[in-house]
């Protein structure tokens, strides 16, 4: 009876500490995010960013169990930024120059430097920059190859001298925000004779068809290649460094600390030239998502 009275208690202990175990690691689970939970990533409005964006949600559905809304094309840089601040997203691409100049007016310097501030800026908002994808898609001014011969332009400073016989065309927020045009007029005296804001696409449109004379670009942009622009030279180092990376809550990561470790499996993995190839493919006719995902499956991120 003894022996029977311990061996019961022994295997209520044996059960009870089981219980007990798997309880702990269910629940530690659910805190990695690596079952459940859902997150909603969102996009500016134009390819690249949309196309970073899908990569990330891809990413992090294959490596975890969380379930990504796809929240793409909200519009431009303080609609994305506002809507991260208010929770209405958790997460989406961004660029460090633009974090640093535009929504804190700080002062950039060189991409390291910039990145640390974007990092410290963005800690006092409870906000992180993570992941850098491995390439800045800096701002820069484009010409078609005849204009470029016929004024003999090479650098910012070239074309400062003839703009105001020159008309530009850009994407709208780059004609007010300080770290674009408004920026460069003081830095270059680069004052054109017309200034039109447009969607992204509609520029390349315009030169195609030589209907204006410059236009603002990234320097990933696939349609410089498509088109033959010729890129000028930032000759004085207007714009600041623009690495992209992720944007995220830091209450998010907290809760789903799993994301931190999908999207760091990027970190690094996209140089520009990875980031103009997948551009210009959505500007043949790819779908972003397609894009994406084809990209991914390439190096080996995903199957």
């Amino acid at each position: 009876m003894k022996l029977n009275k311990r061996l019961s208690m022994l295997l209520i202990c044996i059960l009870t500490t089981t219980a007990l175990l798997t309880t702990a690691c269910s629940n530690s689970a659910a805190t990695e995010g690596t079952t459940g939970g859902e997150i909603t990533i969102g996009s500016k409005n134009f390819t690249e960013n949309i196309v970073l964006a899908y990569l990330m949600a891809d990413m992090i559905e294959n490596r975890t169990g969380i379930k990504v809304n796809r929240k793409v094309n909200l519009g431009g840089s303080s609609v994305a930024w506002t809507a991260l601040q208010n929770n209405n997203i958790q997460l989406y691409p961004e660029y460090t120059g633009t974090i640093v100049a535009n929504y804190y007016q700080q002062e950039t310097t060189d991409s390291k430097g910039t990145l640390a501030s974007a990092k410290r800026l963005m800690k006092k908002d409870d906000l992180q920059f993570i992941a850098p994808f491995g390439f800045s898609n800096t701002y820069s001014l484009a010409v078609n190859q005849e204009t470029a011969q016929k004024y003999n332009l090479k650098t910012f400073s070239d074309l400062a001298k003839v703009s105001p016989n020159l008309e530009l065309a850009s994407e709208f927020e780059f004609t007010d925000r300080a770290d674009t045009y408004p920026g460069l007029k003081k830095k270059y005296n680069m004052i054109f004779k017309d200034v039109r804001g447009m969607d992204q696409g509609i520029k390349y449109r315009l030169i195609a068809q030589h209907d204006t004379d410059v236009v603002s670009v990234y320097s990933t942009d696939g349609q410089i290649k498509i088109n033959n622009l010729f890129v000028l030279k930032d000759d004085k180092n207007f714009f600041p460094p623009y690495d992209a990376g992720v944007a995220v809550r830091s209450e998010t990561l907290q809760k789903y600390p799993a994301i931190k470790g999908a999207l760091e499996a990027l970190q690094g993995k996209i140089t520009e030239q990875d980031m103009q190839m997948m551009n210009a493919k959505v500007d043949q006719g790819y779908r972003e998502d397609d894009v994406a995902h084809e990209f991914l499956v390439s190096k080996g991120l995903i199957k």
